[in-house]
């Protein structure tokens, strides 16, 4: 309770009472006191707020709301009293978080009204309150029994009896709480071990729900893992096996530590102060640290940039660093829980009936492993490395006091250690061996080992990408990747990645692969290319490791360019020779070809569940087999692209169609046209010219869709026309498709075909039937000339969420002739929003230049889309003057494309 002078300042109740008064009737009465009420209510929770901003100490502020509560609560109580009855009729308490004294300024206010089963007032004299309480604008979550009531439903259903457990009395019928209280408490001293279950199977529920993971970088602070409710769920499993009333009893009943209590202090405190921040910056109860979130948040807290990380990068792996404290107090507490309840452990992976034979120097502690002691832990310090070899090669679970043990000796793993033979055969072992190293590098990451053994992996430990596009921290990242890896070995991946499962077991050097991995994102957040600085640590950590100069070449390389095929894939017209050609002259071999293919769809996957599918998988797949044909190493037949290929393929396809009319439909664009696509699309654009010659139509086209590689192709035919390809993409922007790739051809006959992979707004394949009939009414519209896609967007006034708003993706051109013989590349890069691509190749339109290609990449909120274009002559792009004009116009029209999405957000 604050001090006699603060308590005052927030709320006076014998003022508010006095003020209150007297009245009539019941309802006269309920109207004054949710007028006075209102005015105390709302006035203290000013004052709070502002003492908060000035001394922000979450755990003053919530025992400042509590008591402003308390003592509104206490008012109503005892204005309406006297109108129900001449004694007390209810006990009023305090349940769950308000109970707990917990209240933030927008949580629920939680009550119970216990009354006596032949008290008929208990119901209306609630009543009265309740309303009262919501003439306040509260949310009030209630329930009016008698003490047999509440003890039945406690017993069915564990979360209410959580609820219960945080009972507090407030107001009223103290001997009839008092009651309560020993009831509900002999009935805990019976169900221990029922709850202890239930409890962790409802955290386990909750994790799944919200994310298994403390790594997700837009986490729930109060039920994700890690959160605030996972420290709450310690607390309610002490109280209801031992009885407390403090926290810190938990130390004297050796649930934890000093220091780790110490560590359960700071994690609920800084929790709760970004909870409080997060109710006070929205307005309401929001829970969701969302991006838009962390920022305001990271800036309430005080945290600035520096060199090498933005102000909310570094909040946020602060965060993360309390959600990992928090595993590890979990894991405490249920050591504890499982030795003295006798509760049962959770089961390891493997055999619990080990021959401890196998396990060294270690031994079994029921079905878990441990070492003998913290003396001679400290004697072999490399065991804090073969503890966990042990364990993985054994799939056993680690006993929850070793790792205590561990988490205190951490100093241990200094230089002597991570140069120690035995330790690094241990790492490597994990990370090579047979059994899948992700939940192994994970439990050492978590544990601190991970992170002082290997340096240059701790910093990056729960550092943030402050983007859409990642959604792991980029060490959590790093292990799913390690994890897909092994399931590519394995398998497990064929459908997805047929390519990468075959030739994983082509290559050379494992090991090279898994640590090229490993080390891939290692450099990032040090203001500088990761890739470059990565290449420096991945040598270090070669050379440590006994890799010999080959294989250290190989994985500074592969380090280094890991981001090059999918540039490459992604970015590039990968039917232009000169990209192949650019794209072999770096890789240079088929073995680093194989290396950076499978290295790249891991890298891909585990950027997150909706990042990688089957579209990028075929642009990957086209990637390799033309380099591996480049150079060579391909036992695939002669390219059907070629001339004769082609011919004989399409007389097949076309049947009745004569020689002389295939002749005729392949001399209409050229080598270039005929190059680009494969038979069955040619025989497609074929079908199409000739149905606008018979039907007279204005446009024609041709949808498929394929659900493996996620996408539908749009094949169109119409006559050529000045900014066709931008009126044609804002069509496809507002049917609410996306685009993914595409292709402009103009025919020698005066007729345009365009090609385009299209996706729905879930990366899905674009094929319902009303979204495609949508698509052609707005395509049709667009080659009239009817649509003004600019007008449309506006009157359709699609949203831009808040969350949006937060990331800054100032416009970048870049203008390019070296990466085609035949056109000017330009890559165009900006803040994604509808009709983006329309707004780009408007401008190109206006400046009369021609677009052979266009490939449309996304990473979260930003966009990256290239062109390959020329002039209207036929020509590259080389004065520069011209290119600077071209340059100045993307730039500006992008510039106030950001504009108008600051405005509609």
């Amino acid at each position: 309770m604050p001090t006699s002078s603060n308590a005052r300042e927030i709320i006076d109740k014998d003022d508010v009472l006095k003020r209150i008064g007297k009245a009539p009737s019941l309802a006269n009465l309920r109207k004054k006191a949710a007028s006075v009420s209102a005015e105390a209510y709302t006035h203290g929770r000013e004052v709070i707020r502002r003492r908060f901003m000035i001394e922000p100490r979450a755990g003053e502020a919530l025992e400042e709301m509590t008591y402003l509560m308390d003592s509104l609560l206490t008012v109503l109580h005892d204005t309406a009293l006297p109108h129900y009855a001449d004694k007390e009729c209810v006990a009023v308490v305090a349940v769950g978080g308000y109970g707990r004294r917990e209240l933030f300024p927008y949580s629920d206010i939680d009550l119970l009204f216990l009354h006596e089963a032949k008290n008929k007032k208990a119901g209306p004299f609630a009543e009265w309150m309740l309303y009262s309480l919501w003439d306040l604008g509260l949310h009030v979550g209630h329930s009016v029994r008698t003490i047999e009531e509440t003890m039945a439903h406690a017993k069915e259903d564990a979360t209410i009896r959580t609820n219960v457990l945080d009972a507090r009395f407030l107001c009223g019928d103290r001997k009839l709480y008092d009651k309560f209280a020993q009831q509900f408490l002999e009935y805990t001293k019976d169900s221990t071990l029922d709850f202890v279950e239930a409890k962790l199977a409802e955290r386990h529920a909750r994790h799944v729900r919200v994310g298994d993971s403390r790594y997700v970088l837009e986490p729930n602070i109060k039920e994700g893992k890690g959160g605030l409710r996972d420290l709450q769920t310690l607390y309610w499993l002490a109280k209801y096996i031992y009885h407390i009333t403090s926290l810190g009893e938990l130390v004297t009943l050796h649930m934890l530590t000093s220091t780790e209590y110490k560590s359960f202090i700071m994690a609920r405190d800084f929790l709760w102060q970004v909870r409080m921040h997060m109710h006070l910056i929205a307005g309401r109860g929001e829970e969701h640290l969302t991006f838009d979130m962390q920022r305001a948040v990271a800036e309430a807290m005080g945290y600035f940039d520096d060199s090498n990380a933005r102000a909310v990068e570094r909040f946020m792996k602060q965060y993360f660093l309390v959600a990992r404290t928090v595993g590890n107090l979990t894991r405490s507490v249920c050591a504890v829980l499982e030795e003295d309840k006798k509760r049962k452990p959770r089961k390891g992976l493997g055999d619990p009936t080990q021959d401890e034979a196998t396990l060294g120097a270690f031994h079994l502690d029921g079905e878990r492993l441990a070492v003998p002691s913290e003396a001679a832990l400290k004697k072999h310090p490399q065991w804090l490395l073969t503890l966990f070899q042990v364990a993985h090669e054994h799939e056993l679970d680690i006993h929850p006091h070793t790792l205590q043990m561990i988490t205190r000796n951490l100093s241990l793993i200094d230089g002597s250690l991570r140069h120690n033979k035995e330790a690094n055969n241990a790492f490597m072992t994990i990370l090579l061996g047979v059994r899948n190293p992700e939940h192994t590098l994970r439990r050492m990451s978590e544990a601190g080992v991970l992170g002082r053994f290997v340096p240059d992996f701790g910093r990056v430990t729960g550092q943030m990408q402050f983007d859409m596009y990642h959604v792991y921290t980029v060490d959590e990242h790093t292990i799913f990747a390690l994890g897909i890896l092994h399931g590519v070995e394995q398998g497990k991946y064929k459908e997805e990645m047929p390519i990468a499962t075959t030739i994983i077991h082509l290559v050379k050097s494992r090991r090279v692969l898994y640590l090229a991995l490993f080390c891939h994102d290692i450099a990032k957040g040090r203001g500088g290319d990761h890739s470059l600085l990565g290449e420096v640590i991945v040598r270090k950590m070669a050379r440590r490791f006994d890799f010999d100069a080959h294989e250290e070449e190989t994985c500074a390389w592969l380090v280094r360019y890991h981001l090059l095929m999918s540039r490459t894939a992604f970015k590039r017209d990968l039917s232009d020779p000169k990209t192949i050609e650019d794209f072999v002259a770096k890789v240079q071999s088929p073995e680093r070809l194989r290396l950076l293919l499978i290295l790249t769809v891991a890298d891909i996957r585990a950027v997150g569940p909706a990042v990688w599918n089957g579209w990028k998988g075929a642009l990957l797949r086209e990637l390799y087999y033309a380099a591996e044909e480049k150079m060579g190493a391909s036992d695939a037949p002669t390219r059907k692209n070629e001339e004769q290929q082609l011919r004989k393929e399409l007389a097949g396809l076309l049947a009745g169609w004569k020689p002389k009319a295939i002749e005729e439909y392949l001399e209409l664009g050229g080598p270039s046209f005929w190059s680009s696509c494969d038979a069955p699309t040619h025989a497609r654009i074929a079908r199409l010219l000739k149905k606008t010659e018979t039907s007279g139509l204005k446009l024609v086209l041709d949808t498929q869709s394929d659900s493996f590689r996620a996408i539908t192709d749009i094949i169109l035919c119409t006559p050529d026309q000045q900014g066709l390809f931008s009126r044609i993409s804002g069509a496809i922007a507002l049917a609410g498709a996306t685009i993914l790739s595409a292709k402009i051809f103009t025919l020698k006959n005066g007729m345009a075909v365009e090609m385009f992979h299209i996706q729905d707004i879930d990366n899905k394949a674009f094929d319902k039937p009303d979204k495609l009939a949508r698509l052609s009414v707005y395509m049709n519209k667009a080659v009239a000339g009817e649509l003004d896609v600019a007008q449309e967007i506006a009157a359709q006034h699609l949203p831009y969420p808040s969350r949006m708003e937060v990331f800054k993706v100032p416009p970048r051109v870049f203008i390019e002739n070296k990466l085609s013989a035949n056109n000017t590349v330009i890559e165009v890069g900006g803040r994604d929003r509808i009709g983006f691509l329309h707004t780009v190749t408007k401008v190109l339109a206006d400046l009369g230049l021609t677009i052979s290609t266009a490939h449309i990449t996304t990473y979260g909120e930003r966009a990256v889309d290239v062109f390959y274009v020329k002039d209207m002559f036929g020509m590259k792009i080389h004065h520069e003057s011209r290119i600077k004009q071209i340059q100045e116009a993307l730039t500006a029209a992008l510039s106030r494309g950001n504009e108008k999405v600051k405005q509609a957000g």
